[in-house]
């Protein structure tokens, strides 16, 4: 039982040591990983379509 003890209070003092965001922050890079996800969808996809095109001329 002593062990799950050590295990929490050396959880809860790594967790106080953790240096959260501000708002502003937060809100900047949510907003870059949504465009990056968005960005990197539209890529794909337009691969995929060139790569199917392809395939049907070369296959016919």
């Amino acid at each position: 039982m002593g062990e799950k003890k050590d295990f929490i209070k050396g959880l809860k003092s790594e967790f106080r040591k953790i240096i959260w965001p501000d708002s502003e922050t937060l809100k900047k890079q949510s907003v870059v990983v949504v465009v990056s996800m968005v960005l990197l969808g539209v890529m794909i996809s337009v691969l995929d379509l060139i790569i199917k095109f392809g395939l049907n001329i070369v296959i016919g």
